[in-house]
C-alpha cells in the first residue's frame, strides 16, 4: 500500500455554516475527513494524517502529522467557523508542514476542502500549482456547495497544472440525497471510479481490478469497506506466498549432497568413482601381480 503524508486543509469560512449537506457544510467535511483518515492508516499504518484550516484570519495548523483519530477529531472540535478562505496561502502553508515529515519514503499529498468562493486569480493559482509540482505534492480537491462557474473554471485550471504529481483529482459534489462522505467514496480520492496512480500498484479504473459483485454507487460505504478487506486479503495471501518460498528455499539449501563435496561420479579412467568400486579394483591389481610372480618363480 502506498506511504503517504496527506494534509487535510478544511473550509471553516462562513459559507460552511451551509445547510444544505447534512447536517451542515462543516460537520460534513468532519464526517468525510473522518473517513479519509480511516482510509490512509487501514492502507498503510505507517501513513499519517494532519489537519488544518483555511479562514480566518489566516490559515491555521491543527494538528500536525499523525496516526491517531483522536487528535483529528479534536481539532475539528477546536475549529471555529469564521472569516474568509484563504485557499492559495494554505496549501502553501500545507506544503510546508509536508516538508517536515518525519518518514522522508512518504509521499506528500493534500487534500482541500473548498465550498466557498475563490478569491486568488488563475495567474496566482497556476503559479501555485506549478510549485506544488515541481516539489512532488499531490494536490486533491474536494468541491462542494453552491459553485459557480468561475469557481470550477479555476480549480480546474489548477489541478490541469498540478497533474503531474502522483495522483491529483479533482471532485465536485453537488448537493444531493447523499452524505458528503457517501459521495467521496466513489471519487478517485479514496479510490472510486477513475483512480489511478493515487493507489498502491498503479491500478486503472474502476475498483482496481477486484470485482465486488455490485454497483459500489449503490452503497458507497459497504463497497469501500470490502474495497478494504480485499486488499488486506491479498497482501496477506502475498505475504504467505514469500513466507513460503523462502522457506523452501531456505530447506533446499541445507540439504547435504551424499558422498562428500562434489565427487564426481566418473575418475579420470571412466570407471565409477565411488570407494567400494576403487578398492575392488586395487585388490584385483594386487591378487594379479601376485599371481605374476608365483608363475615366474615355478
Amino acid at each position: 500500500m502506498v506511504l503517504e503524508a496527506t494534509m487535510i486543509i478544511v473550509d471553516n469560512s462562513e459559507s460552511s455554516r451551509n445547510g444544505d449537506y447534512l447536517p451542515t457544510r462543516f460537520q460534513a467535511q468532519a464526517d468525510a475527513i473522518n473517513l479519509i483518515h480511516t482510509a490512509k492508516t487501514q492502507a498503510n499504518p505507517e501513513s499519517a494524517v494532519g489537519l488544518m484550516s483555511m479562514a480566518g484570519k489566516g490559515p491555521e495548523v491543527l494538528v500536525t502529522l499523525t496516526a491517531d483519530i483522536g487528535k483529528i477529531l479534536d481539532g475539528l472540535h477546536r475549529t471555529k467557523i469564521r472569516g474568509q478562505a484563504h485557499l492559495a496561502s494554505s496549501i502553501q502553508v500545507a506544503g510546508l508542514a509536508l516538508k517536515h515529515r518525519r518518514e522522508r519514503a512518504q509521499r506528500q499529498r493534500i487534500i482541500v476542502f473548498t465550498c466557498s468562493p475563490i478569491a486568488e486569480d488563475e495567474k496566482t493559482l497556476i503559479k501555485l500549482a506549478k510549485r506544488m509540482k515541481k516539489y512532488n505534492v499531490s494536490v486533491d480537491f474536494v468541491a462542494f456547495g453552491d459553485l459557480d462557474d468561475d469557481t470550477v473554471k479555476k480549480l480546474e485550471v489548477f489541478n490541469e497544472n498540478v497533474s503531474g504529481a502522483d495522483g491529483s483529482h479533482l471532485a465536485v459534489i453537488h448537493p444531493g440525497p447523499n452524505l458528503l462522505s457517501d459521495s467521496l467514496v466513489t471519487t478517485p480520492i479514496l479510490g472510486g471510479d477513475g483512480m489511478g496512480a493515487g493507489r498502491a500498484g498503479g491500478e486503472e479504473g474502476g475498483e482496481g481490478g477486484m470485482d465486488i459483485g455490485f454497483d459500489p454507487a449503490a452503497d458507497p460505504e459497504l463497497a469501500f469497506a470490502l474495497r478494504m478487506s480485499l486488499e488486506e486479503e491479498q497482501a496477506r495471501i502475498e505475504k504467505e506466498r514469500k513466507e513460503k518460498e523462502e522457506k523452501e528455499k531456505a530447506s533446499l539449501e541445507g540439504i547435504a549432497e551424499e558422498g562428500g563435496e562434489g565427487q564426481p561420479l566418473l575418475d579420470k579412467s571412466g570407471e565409477p568413482s565411488g570407494s567400494g568400486s576403487n578398492e575392488h579394483g586395487k585388490k584385483d591389481d594386487k591378487d594379479k601381480g601376485n599371481d605374476g610372480d608365483k608363475m615366474d618363480t615355478a
